[in-house]
């Protein structure tokens, strides 16, 4: 296709459909032009589709396969699995730029116009008629699936002001208003949660999937529509919310399951190109790799757990808004102190659980705890996981008896009826004298990471104190403004555990005799 060596200012030039066919314009469909776009990526050695990870080897070449046979796609799968993200980034294998028909409401290819408007002003001008072009970020449309979704906003309907003010019967084919699908004409139109659509405008799809038409009410009016189209569903929608018509499902193509990270690894690489952070936090709060596998770790625990519904998935979202919340409380905590830098501490990671709240759907026993406590709990489970990758496992200090014990002197210190407060809100200097206090705590750390910095070591003290609090050799009990850890036994007459004060422990005992 000549017109293809112009230069992107050379193209823009050409203003007239005469001008157009000199340059050797040649027309292509839209999943042609994207099979097209798509092979010469392929063997340039191009990533298709930047910053999605995890679906290199399943979900990509799934799609890429269905690309190349040009077919029409339903991503499936649980929330937060980028499944939007893919449609909007197949805007990228359309050409920069296609000529259209000046001032026409369908996008009319000027070789082959659609519209009666644009076959009516190529007949009157012939090679006069003036062409514009159409960038690829304009030919993507997007409608989210809601009950109040009619035929008439999909497809179109009659317009009576339109009738009234140009003088035309409703006979006329002028009158129509052109709904988002024939707006969408030489593009991509994508329908998110398609289960949630009413059967009856699921229906009205049909022709346009198979034939590539439209019918409107009573016209006699076809207009073979050149589109990619591309749904996305979750497949608790297909039960609890509604279904994909046996038909429709029919006539889409290729259903391509997507999936959540299959490694933490995966898992962190999203959340890090995800995450929100400020230049000005970057420049104040100080992470580390362990707090980003601990984020990851929630996810993973609360995708297990027994208190949260499988069937609805825990989307990446999770761990995106998690780990911006630890690194607000941290920063917070900074501005609070007038500390200029902070370095991340696990208390941070338990102040995220607003975070967690709203991102998992509980089943029965799990709304009994109570959201904020299986979060809790959540997190509790990700400490206990992780621990067991930086310090030896407790359990089987129990078991073999002939191994010295690497906490002892630390338990010991607890079992003499000492405390320690490690506040949310506390300076960097109170926050290191109260884990200064507890002896051998620096010894475990410093044994073990021994090359690890300064913030690096306190912040594997209190993680030492978190994990041993997990595997019940020392209690931690949450205070007003942060966390105690004390004997296990003393905390058993004294303070609940983990996961709710003093007054929701009064108010739970008699609903549970109940």
């Amino acid at each position: 296709m000549a017109y293809y060596k112009l230069s992107t200012t050379e193209l823009l030039a050409i203003t007239t459909l005469g001008a157009l066919k000199k340059a050797g314009y040649v027309s292509r469909s839209v999943k042609q032009e994207l099979r097209d776009n798509l092979i010469a990526k392929l063997q340039a050695k191009e990533d298709v589709f930047p910053g999605i990870y995890g679906y290199e080897e399943t979900v990509i070449p799934d799609l890429q396969r269905a690309i190349l046979s040009m077919h029409h796609i339903n991503l499936l799968g649980l929330r937060g699995q980028a499944k939007t993200r893919i449609a909007r980034l197949m805007v990228d294998l359309l050409d920069e730029y296609i000529p259209v028909v000046a001032g026409s409401e369908l996008n009319d290819d000027p070789l082959q116009p659609l519209s009666i408007f644009a076959k009516t002003l190529i007949a009157e001008k012939g090679d006069d008629t003036p062409v514009a072009w159409m960038h690829r970020s304009d030919r993507y449309t997007e409608k989210l699936a809601t009950p109040d979704v009619s035929v008439a906003d999909l497809i179109g309907d009659a317009d009576p002001i339109k009738a009234a003010t140009l003088k035309l019967p409703y006979s006329d084919e002028r009158v129509i208003h052109f709904g988002l699908i024939p707006r969408s004409h030489r593009g991509i139109f994508v329908i998110n949660e398609l289960p949630d659509l009413q059967a009856r405008i699921q229906v009205s799809l049909f022709n346009i999937l198979q034939e590539g038409d439209i019918q409107i009410r009573g016209f006699k009016v076809r207009l073979p529509l050149d589109i990619q189209f591309v749904f996305t569903a979750n497949p608790e929608d297909y039960t609890n919310r509604g279904s994909i018509v046996t038909p429709l499902k029919d006539r889409i193509d290729s259903q391509i399951i997507t999936h959540y990270p299959k490694s933490i690894e995966v898992g962190k690489r999203i959340t890090k190109q995800e995450a929100r952070i400020k230049p000005e936090q970057k420049g104040m709060v100080v992470s580390n790799e362990i707090m980003h596998d601990l984020v990851e770790q929630v996810a993973v625990e609360a995708r297990a757990s027994e208190f949260v519904d499988a069937k609805s998935g825990v989307s990446a979202r999770l761990t995106i808004a998690a780990y911006e919340s630890l690194i607000s409380a941290a920063e917070r905590r900074a501005l609070l102190n007038g500390e200029k830098k902070t370095y991340v501490r696990i208390a941070d990671f338990l102040a995220a659980v607003p975070a967690l709240t709203g991102k998992v759907e509980l089943v029965y026993e799990g709304e009994q705890e109570g959201a904020g406590i299986v979060a809790e709990k959540l997190m509790g489970k990700a400490i206990r996981t992780l621990f067991l990758t930086y310090f030896p496992d407790p359990d089987k200090q129990k078991k073999k008896k002939t191994i010295p014990n690497p906490y002892k002197e630390v338990q010991d210190w607890f079992g003499a009826g000492n405390t320690v407060d490690v506040l949310n809100d506390g300076s960097d200097q109170d926050y290191h004298q109260a884990l200064e206090q507890v002896p051998g705590l620096r010894g475990i750390v410093s044994f073990l990471h021994p090359k690890e910095d300064k913030d690096t070591t306190f912040f594997l003290m209190e993680f030492c104190l978190h994990g041993l609090a997990e595997h019940s050799l020392i209690s931690r009990n949450r205070v007003t403004a942060g966390t105690q850890f004390k004997d296990l036994l003393s905390s058993m007459f004294t303070m609940p555990s983990f996961g709710g004060d003093e007054d929701d422990e009064e108010e739970e005992r008699p609903r549970k005799r109940r």
